[in-house]
């Protein structure tokens, strides 16, 4: 294992090694040197360890590259949790461009509409009234008035069906 430990404050680079799997059956798997960059994220305050491959390329360059990375994952994760992109459609680099750019202009202008017309709602509840009403004509103004229930149309307790055993 050659070690080369150092601490730039500047870059968050604490260690830099190549190192060895020294295990039978993980050396046997993997006999290939790999290195090993510690990185301390000083906004974060957090520390990571990562391991690749690539011997060519300076210990601040990979870390760059996991930190781009990184957030490449979570923008993938916003897309899931807020564009509700379940599946993609085409397997080419343009047919995902053009689904995600289509489901980001949707959010936008879904977010737009919640704010022009202030309705206090989250997006996914707006997103929700417009998809159950696709295709029905009724205004934009009349949909999301219909949809809030006010203090006097809450239901009664005294309504609720019990159960006794």
């Amino acid at each position: 294992m050659e070690d080369k430990y150092y601490n730039n404050p500047e870059s968050g680079i604490l260690a830099d090694q190549l190192i060895e799997f020294t295990g039978y059956l993980t050396h046997k798997r993997y006999p290939v040197v790999l290195r090993r960059v510690v990185f301390y994220d000083i906004e974060g305050s957090r520390r990571f360890v990562l391991y690749t491959n690539n011997l060519q390329a300076t210990a601040e360059g990979i870390a760059l590259l996991y930190k781009y990375r990184w957030r490449v994952e979570l923008f993938f994760k916003w897309i899931k949790r807020h564009l509700y992109i379940k599946v993609f459609y085409g397997t080419s680099e343009n047919a995902v461009r053009i689904q995600i750019y289509c489901a980001i202009i949707a959010y936008c202008l879904v977010a737009i509409l919640e704010r022009k017309m202030q309705l206090n709602m989250d997006i996914y509840s707006v997103l929700q009234i417009l998809e159950k009403s696709a295709i029905d004509k009724t205004p934009f103004r009349e949909l999301f008035e219909n949809s809030k229930m006010s203090e006097e149309d809450t239901p009664d307790d005294s309504l609720q069906l019990t159960i006794q055993f």
